[in-house]
């Protein structure tokens, strides 16, 4: 498995604790998502936010982190 596979793998794995995170949240503990932290804000709105704001940053780190490889040869079928 190259290091760029690897590393999309991490992020993967870390945006789906995040997700998972969410998910568990909203189905076992409704309440916990009605908080209201901030604003008025409640804590669903924020954490969906948060994952969308997540996700941009992976994104951004996997494309400063991502080794330059050179395409593979092979046949193609």
């Amino acid at each position: 498995m190259s290091r760029n596979a690897r590393l999309g793998l991490v992020l993967f794995v870390i945006y789906l604790a995040l997700y998972g995170g969410f998910v568990f949240l909203n189905a076992f503990s409704p309440k916990t998502m009605e908080w209201t932290p901030v604003g008025g804000i409640n804590l669903a709105i924020l954490y969906g936010f948060g994952l969308i704001i997540a996700a941009l940053v992976m994104s951004l780190l996997y494309g400063a982190l991502a080794a330059d490889e050179p395409p593979r040869t092979g046949p193609t079928t």
